[in-house]
């Protein structure tokens, strides 16, 4: 089996944002770090968990470092990850200092029996396991503060990675700060296995980026994967009417997916999406527009 991963480092980013070419290095950068985990035999779930903690270091993307403050002036992430072959899954929700909210997620997978764990729960057994925490001021960035100064509530801010290994397996991570303003303890799609993030082996891997209430009312990630299994429809013709789902409750946003074939999708509604992927014919794609 040849290997394939795709990245996204969120929607909604628009022309107007000016992304440049730091943007496009921290995708290439956890692209090939991904990429170079599968090319050594790894596993999916290695590459994707690695892909995303080069976000989470990143302050450019919204998650980890970059994350967006809520409105209290207060950081809070969330991050999920799920294996296709066993359909386990691991998340952590409301965390304020894993330095990587995507390594505790994988923590909760393979180290306990629970799936979802959220506050000071999550961060003491992070502290446990030897993950790293960090003051709150590592967080703060001054793009996020100033958005939260000028109330600039956008909800496109999420990191994600999909891969499939060598050995067929599949694996699927995303994490994410939340958006500008919202209440404290607002939990979105990103942890919620079957929302924001979801693998299956006899499907795909998805990690979406959206409009976070809207991607869990339509159970988005679940969906693509469903859409394939019950009803025979092609990876690219899944996450399109998965799509279409987050368009009719009035959201957008986006998702890269990978099939048990290896064909890459990395469908968006949203004028741009952050996205990069190695598909299973080594073909390279980094992208932000259409």
């Amino acid at each position: 089996m040849r290997p394939a991963i795709a990245i996204q480092g969120g929607a909604g980013v628009m022309r107007g944002d000016r992304p440049g070419a730091r943007h496009r290095a921290v995708l290439e950068q956890a692209l090939e770090v991904g990429y170079e985990i599968l090319k050594e035999g790894k596993t999916a779930i290695e590459a994707v968990v690695a892909a995303v903690v080069v976000l989470e270091d990143s302050p450019l993307f919204n998650a980890g470092r970059g994350s967006s403050f809520n409105s209290d002036g207060e950081i809070e992430m969330d991050a999920s990850v799920m294996e296709g072959a066993a359909l386990r899954a691991g998340a952590v929700a409301a965390v304020r200092r894993i330095r990587n909210p995507v390594l505790a997620a994988r923590a909760v997978m393979e180290k306990t029996r629970h799936v979802l764990l959220a506050g000071e729960g999550a961060e003491r057994f992070a502290r446990k396991h030897g993950l790293k925490l960090e003051p709150a001021s590592y967080f703060h960035t001054a793009k996020r503060l100033a958005a939260l100064k000028r109330n600039q509530k956008t909800y496109h801010g999420t990191v994600g990675a999909v891969a499939l290994d060598a050995d067929g397996n599949l694996a699927a991570a995303t994490s994410t700060g939340g958006y500008t303003a919202k209440l404290p303890g607002r939990v979105g799609d990103s942890p919620i296995v079957g929302a924001g993030t979801y693998a299956d082996n006899r499907a795909c891997a998805v990690s979406g980026t959206g409009l976070g209430e809207a991607f869990i009312c339509a159970a988005v990630a679940y969906d693509v994967a469903a859409r394939m299994r019950y009803r025979g429809e092609s990876l690219a013709a899944a996450a399109a009417a998965a799509l279409r789902n987050v368009a009719r409750l009035g959201g957008d946003g986006g998702l890269v997916a990978v099939d048990r074939r290896g064909n890459v999708a990395m469908p968006f509604n949203s004028e741009g999406m952050f996205r990069a992927c190695v598909d299973r014919h080594g073909k390279r794609v980094v992208a932000v527009f259409r």
